[in-house]
């Protein structure tokens, strides 16, 4: 089976590439990727000498290149990890975020359309629901409330997928998954963000009063849900993909602070984020009826994932400026 996994040299989609290629014997996977700042060669590294692995250099916005590695390659699946993901550069930035996750996703649809692509997975977030404070999780039909630049291209994205569905027949499926967490995350996210940061034994910077809620999923999990939802699901779909396990950024932070035995003296707390969310939670009812469940605990996975780090500093050790040492921005 072919794989075309845009975005592939990010941090969920060089742990999916990773995944496809040890639990598919017949799998061969091509990456499309523009090679942005999160995007590195390094988050693939030791696949170069598999043969079952292909790399190609290219933007989601180019059309005329999609349409060339498509016909090409010809894949079974393309999986759309394609993305501009970080809150914090959305509000500073907005324009990459409106480029790559919508006139990308649009240029993308096109291409599979027109190729006759045999299915498209496009990978979505479960911010497109918004803020749902105390009320109840979100679950697939409920209405999308996106709250910063980030999660409206997401939503934007996630609409053009349901109306190339509607209007062409064209076989897609929508996977929105909660926060991820594990390897080869960029360390602008919270989570290697705290992690490197105590190392250093910097403050860790926490925005308000870190009661903010998100649900947090191994990305080996999220890999299974994906290959799941590749096997069982339906086109014109769309499947949350929750971890179950709702955390404050706190907490999180607090959990991370013990596993390297550093002291909660560290933590620093901010002026909070224009439109921050307090908290995310979505139903996974339809992903469970595929036979999916989550099968890395928190406290196992975030250690694994603390450990990982630790281990593999030639990976961070070039991403961390002088800005990464003296800002007191805490994450996206």
């Amino acid at each position: 089976m072919r794989f075309l996994v845009a975005g592939g040299a990010g941090f969920m989609g060089s742990n999916l590439v990773r995944y496809l290629i040890s639990a598919h014997e017949d799998a061969e996977v091509l990456v499309y990727d523009k090679l942005t700042y999160a995007g590195r060669l390094e988050n693939l590294r030791g696949l170069e000498g598999d043969p079952r692995f292909r790399f190609e250099r290219g933007d989601i916005c180019d059309g005329e290149q999609l349409c060339r590695v498509i016909s090409s390659y010809r894949p079974d699946v393309i999986v759309n990890l394609a993305a501009e993901t970080h809150v914090d550069r959305s509000i500073r930035d907005p324009e990459p975020f409106i480029r790559t996750n919508v006139v990308g996703t649009f240029a993308l649809l096109e291409a599979a359309r027109k190729l006759d692509v045999p299915l498209l997975i496009h990978v979505s977030t479960d911010e497109v629901y918004g803020d749902i404070g105390d009320g109840p999780p979100s679950a697939e039909d409920s209405p999308f409330k996106p709250s910063s630049p980030y999660s409206a291209s997401k939503a934007a994205g996630d609409l053009l997928c349901q109306a190339y569905w509607r209007t062409y027949r064209l076989p897609v499926r929508i996977v929105r998954p909660s926060n991820n967490y594990g390897p080869y995350q960029y360390p602008e996210k919270l989570i290697p963000r705290v992690i490197l940061r105590a190392v250093h034994n910097l403050p860790i910077p926490i925005y308000g009063s870190g009661r903010q809620v998100r649900d947090w999923l191994h990305v080996e999990d999220f890999c299974r849900a994906l290959d799941v939802v590749m096997k069982r699901g339906s086109n014109g779909e769309a499947y949350n993909v929750p971890g179950f396990n709702e955390r404050t950024n706190l907490e999180v932070v607090e959990a991370i602070l013990d596993i390297l035995d550093k002291p909660r003296s560290l933590i620093r707390f901010v002026a909070d984020r224009p439109g921050h969310d307090t908290r995310y939670a979505m139903k996974g009812d339809k992903i469970l009826a595929l036979g999916w469940r989550p099968q890395v605990p928190w406290l196992e996975g975030l250690r694994r994932t603390v450990q990982w780090y630790l281990e593999n500093e030639w990976w961070w050790r070039p991403l961390l400026s002088d800005s990464f040492f003296s800002s007191d921005i805490p994450w996206g």
